[in-house]
């Protein structure tokens, strides 16, 4: 899954935490782990992670 490879690649990049990433994308903590046991993202949802991966970092 590409999405979760930039993922990680961001994680790695900012030194931000699996949980921290998905509450401020999503809401959501368990994001990332639910998307490495197989959660398929929707199109609302990769948008609005691809959004901050986009971003900038702070």
């Amino acid at each position: 899954m590409c999405l979760l490879n930039d993922i990680d690649v961001y994680l790695r990049r900012t030194g931000v935490a699996e949980t921290t990433f998905g509450r401020r994308a999503v809401n959501d903590p368990r994001l990332v782990r639910d998307l490495r046991r197989g959660r398929v993202p929707g199109p609302s949802l990769r948008a609005r992670v691809e959004a901050i991966l986009s971003a900038r970092p702070s």
